[in-house]
């Protein structure tokens, strides 16, 4: 009697047998009779697997220092060739990733590795996935996860930060000092076109200083009435002068 093992194989795994070192077959989930010494299975797990790509240490374009880690997302979708093609996939995957995330960083910008991580995680998922597809993995996506630059370049980013910050509120002042002295200027030309609006516009200044005795109030006047006061008071000068004049006759 040839003596058998009975192996389990589950729901989110696959089988891979090998008789007499040769490959001889996939197995599904499920029950699987192996003959010892003759057989041998090897289990691949089918589900998404995750692997951390450690922090890369990376000069950057314009050879800024910078380290980056990440976070790789992949599957086998050909496990006889993730187990024959290559020693340890897992690891294979990792190395590959850590060399495809220093050559796309390093050939950007420090901004625009600030700025575009998602667009670097999917260059990188690219390379990676390109150069793994004959191991059978397929590579559904990488994340970066931090992005550190030296403490001294930090300040300095933190100072521009800053000073962008007062420009913009610098010019939204200035916008709206200008925008304030338009509307100041329009209405003044409104009340200056309309009869009696500088009067009517006093008028309103007055009314709400309120009755307090400490408030001093000075009113301009208008020109015009100040000519009306010069001939009026030229009138009554010349009326005293006609009377003196007569009274002077009649002695």
């Amino acid at each position: 009697m040839i003596p058998f093992v009975i192996r389990v194989i589950y729901q989110y795994e696959k089988g891979l047998m090998f008789r007499l070192g040769k490959f001889a077959g996939t197995r599904e989930p499920g029950l699987t009779i192996v003959i010892p010494i003759f057989e041998e299975m090897r289990k691949v797990d089918m589900r998404i697997l995750t692997l951390d790509i450690p922090k890369q240490s990376v000069m950057t374009k314009d050879n800024v220092p910078v380290s980056v880690n990440g976070v790789l997302y992949f599957k086998v979708v050909k496990p006889e060739d993730a187990v024959i093609k290559v020693q340890n996939y897992e690891y294979a995957m990792n190395m590959y990733a850590q060399t495809a995330l220093r050559d796309v960083v390093g050939a950007m910008s420090l901004d625009d590795v600030l700025s575009e991580r998602t667009a670097i995680g999917n260059k990188i998922r690219d390379v990676v996935d390109e150069g793994t597809k004959e191991w059978g993995l397929d590579v559904t996506d990488i994340k970066l996860q931090d992005v550190e630059v030296p403490d001294d370049l930090k300040r300095m980013m933190s100072r521009q930060a800053s000073a962008e910050r007062e420009k913009r509120a610098t010019i939204i002042k200035a916008e709206g000092d200008k925008m304030a002295s338009q509307n100041l200027a329009d209405a003044a030309k409104v009340m200056t076109s309309t009869p009696g609006g500088m009067q009517l516009r006093a008028l309103q200044t007055i009314d709400g200083l309120g009755p307090t005795a400490s408030n001093t109030v000075i009113i301009p006047l208008p020109l015009e009435l100040l000519d009306g006061f010069k001939d009026l008071a030229a009138s009554l000068r010349s009326m005293k002068d006609y009377k003196d004049a007569k009274k002077g006759d009649k002695k």
